[in-house]
């Protein structure tokens, strides 16, 4: 900081002598600001006088960042008509004045009057101009000039980015470029060296260097190895006033990563690998794992691995996991102890892709040497084949053998074996098993006709060691037999018109055998002996397992007989062979000229007209069966009418209604006048009941009504039953209502006896001692203090 003061006072200094001398030579030159006159004919001869500017220098310097006490003094304006009487005025008007630049208006010194920063503004246009100080009459024309701000070095150099991040491969050769960084500085490229930067490495040496005048980084060691180290931190500077002493500096950082290139072979850390299998291993199984490192990364760092050499080349394979870049060794066939206990592998590792430039560096691949030894395995018993396929004829007797199966111990210890069927695949027991020697043999006889195939599974299993067991599966073919006899391949039913023709064919027969083609087709058609010459019809073998059915003779009547039935025998081709005899129903049909059927039964020839006798049963069976439907619904209707009139006869409904407020007054009253049942006393009409609403209303009948004073209570209540039953507007049922205590201002009085005791009443209880023997008590409670008195 002292220093930066101590330049900027020197500089300061530098621009006042500069001033000085500027002065200075304008003093001896005359170089001052002035007008000349000069003359100038005119058209008449008269002399002119023209002002001629003497302006010499037409633009001034100031020193920026000047911080001096008083104004920093520009330059002076003087015109040579200035005779230094004071009527001159000078007048400063453009960039600036009268606010950064001040004029005295009779000496025309102009002044600074604020610190000036040439990076905001470098220069100022200006105009000057003298008038007459009395009459402001200009004396000259305006005279521009330019006011440039002199630079200092005031800005320091600043680099295009805070931190550059760049990369170069590893090993490059010295003087390889890596990054190129820039400054640039704000002051004055054009004055001085403010502005000439140099660049220099504070940090990263001897590792890197940098040009002074571009700035471009390059390596300075040879052979730099990325798996040494991969990433450098190089500082650079930069400095003006061209790297000499007092220039302002600015530094950045630069993060330089070696990229990889592949300068390493792989290597395997160890020169044999041990590996262990099992034989009950299957196929594609892992075996083990080998891994040759390689310092390099990305694909320089890819390593594939194969199989080169060794006597398990036919039984192993090995695979790239490209994840962890290992070698998967794998089996690839089965093996057996008791025939090979240990292989040996011969692996190579390699990289994949290879750089040219490092050939010199390789063999870029490596071998090891991969022993497998194999472990013997409790194995299961095995069957000397896969899969096992007899034959047994149909029909054969229980205990009939249909063959064999064996099995053994692959182990050395060669365990004993036991045979057994698996009986969820023969849940009939057709078969049996010796467990010996694995002959299997018949249970009950074999029907091929229903089971052609069987289809069992055998187990085999060592004698002490029950969990290693094998299965086979054994597939039994049932050879078929001659045991069944030709069928009709249908139901027949054939039809002759009543105007057949003599040796005219009506249908053709087939047959069906359930054997084997072996012992059925060719089938033989033939009337019994008995019936060859049957005068109506006549059979016809086809010889191509079909027969056709011939009309002997003319004239058939379905009055006589409509139904015919014709047996046939049928024989097979089996040895020996079968046959059956089969009956074909023939039926006698009325038919048209054309041989068309019309009707084949006897009934509809009788009755040529109306219905059938099928139809008359089938009418009536519906009509009884619609009346019983109805007496029926109308017995069940009865049933359920008879509880319903019970019910209703002895139907007794109460209506009570019940009310808990206890507020409302009067208005609780609507339905009945609680008040006469309170206090017969206090009736005075008639009041109707509300608890429906009536259609009409009436007038009590005369005579009903009773007497206050003289009234009974059980008169009083039959009068009342009375009237319900009598009136035409009240319900067919007793409405009984309950009414508490309503509230003080009630015209019904409380009913409670609790507050009688304790309170004075006005109220006269001797009426109690006519309502008869049932109010005995009450009246005894709230008769007259003189009665209890007179008691006493």
């Amino acid at each position: 900081m002292k220093e930066d003061n101590c330049l900027h006072a020197a500089l300061i200094c530098l621009g006042m002598l500069y001033y000085s001398h500027a002065v200075t030579t304008e003093k001896l030159n005359h170089a001052r600001p002035s007008l000349h006159g000069h003359h100038e004919k005119g058209k008449e001869g008269q002399v002119l006088h023209r002002s001629k500017r003497g302006w010499v220098w037409n633009q001034f310097f100031v020193i920026e960042e000047y911080t001096g006490p008083d104004p920093v003094l520009v330059g002076r304006l003087h015109s040579d008509i200035d005779s230094g009487d004071g009527n001159i005025k000078y007048i400063l008007s453009g960039e600036g004045a009268g606010i950064i630049f001040v004029i005295d208006d009779k000496s025309g010194n102009i002044h600074a009057t604020k610190t000036l920063d040439r990076e905001e503004r470098a220069q100022y246009t200006l105009t000057a101009q003298a008038v007459d100080r009395n009459t402001n009459r200009p004396l000259e024309p305006p005279s521009e000039f330019i006011v440039k701000v002199q630079d200092i070095n005031d800005n320091p150099p600043e680099f295009l980015h805070e931190n550059y991040h760049a990369n170069v491969p590893e090993r490059s050769n010295v003087g390889t470029s890596v990054i190129q960084v820039t400054a640039s500085d704000a002051d004055d490229p054009t004055y001085g060296n403010s502005a000439k930067l140099v660049y220099s490495i504070l940090e990263g040496q001897p590792y890197f260097s940098v040009e002074a005048q571009t700035g471009i980084i390059r390596t300075a060691l040879p052979n730099m190895d990325r798996e040494a180290k991969e990433e450098y931190h190089v500082v650079i500077q930069a400095k003006d006033m061209g790297g000499h002493m007092g220039g302002l500096s600015g530094t950045t950082k630069v993060t330089i990563t070696l990229t990889d290139v592949n300068d390493n072979p792989p290597k395997f850390p160890q020169s044999v690998y041990q590996m262990s299998v099992s034989e009950a291993a299957v196929p594609g199984e892992e075996v083990g794992r080998v891994k040759a490192k390689d310092p390099d990364i990305g694909e320089n760092g890819l390593v594939a691995y194969s199989i080169i050499d060794g006597d398990g080349m036919d039984m192993f394979e090995i695979t790239t996991d490209y994840e962890t870049q290992e070698g998967v060794v794998k089996l690839k066939k089965l093996l057996d102890f008791e025939t090979k206990k240990s292989y040996s592998l011969k692996v190579e590792a390699a990289n994949v892709h290879i750089d040219p430039k490092f050939i010199s560096n390789g063999p870029f691949k490596d071998t090891v040497t991969v022993k497998i030894s194999v472990e013997d395995a409790d194995e299961p018993p095995v069957f000397l084949k896969p899969s096992y396929i007899f034959e047994v004829q149909e029909n054969a007797a229980s205990g009939t053998v249909v063959g064999k199966v064996h099995a053994k111990d692959p182990d050395a210890a060669n365990s004993a074996i036991r045979y057994s069927i698996d009986r969820h695949t023969d849940l009939e027991r057709y078969f049996i098993i010796n467990a010996e020697d694995g002959n299997i043999k018949t249970i009950k006889a074999l029907d091929r006709e229903e089971i052609s195939w069987h289809n069992i599974s055998v187990f085999a299993v060592e004698v002490h060691k029950q969990h290693q067991e094998a299965k086979v599966p054994v597939a039994i073919k049932v050879v078929d037999v001659n045991d069944n006899a030709p069928k009709f391949a249908a139901a027949y039913e054939a039809f002759v018109c009543e105007n057949a023709r003599s040796n005219q064919q009506f249908i053709t027969i087939s047959a069906d055998d359930k054997d084997d083609s072996a012992n059925g087709p060719r089938f033989i058609f033939s009337l019994p002996p008995e019936i060859i010459h049957n005068p109506n019809f006549t059979l016809r073998d086809n010889r191509d397992n079909t027969a056709s059915v011939l009309v002997r003779r003319e004239g058939f009547s379905r009055q006589k007989q409509d139904l015919y039935l014709l047996p046939i025998v049928i024989s097979d081709g089996g040895l020996p062979p079968m046959s059956s005899t089969n009956t074909l129903t023939i039926r006698v049909c009325g038919c048209d000229s054309n041989g068309s059927l019309l009707s084949c039964n006897a009934e509809a020839y009788i009755l040529n007209a109306g219905l059938s006798t099928g139809a008359l049963i089938a009418i009536l069976a519906c009509i009884v069966i619609l009346l019983v439907i109805v007496v029926l619904f109308v017995t069940l209707k009865r049933q359920k009418k008879e509880p319903l009139i019970v019910f209703e006869e002895e139907d007794v409904r109460e209506n009570i209604i019940t009310y808990d407020d206890e507020g409302g007054g009067e208005e609780d009253t609507e339905a009945f006048d609680i008040a006469t049942l309170q206090n017969p006393d206090g009736i005075n009409g008639f009041i109707p009941r509300k608890d429906i609403k009536p259609e009409y209303q009436y007038m009590p009948r005369p005579g009903l009504r009773p007497a206050p004073n003289s009234v009974d209570v059980d008169d009083f209540i039959n009068t009342r039953i009375q009237e319900a039953d009598n009136d035409p507007t009240a319900p067919p049922y007793d409405s009984i209502q309950i009414y508490g205590y309503e509230g003080r201002g009630s015209v019904a009085g409380s009913l409670s006896s609790l507050e009688s005791a304790t309170t004075d009443s006005d109220l006269d209880y001797d009426y109690l001692q006519n309502w008869g023997p049932r109010f005995k008590k009450l009246a005894d409670l709230y008769g007259s203090k003189d009665t209890f008195d007179d008691d006493s």
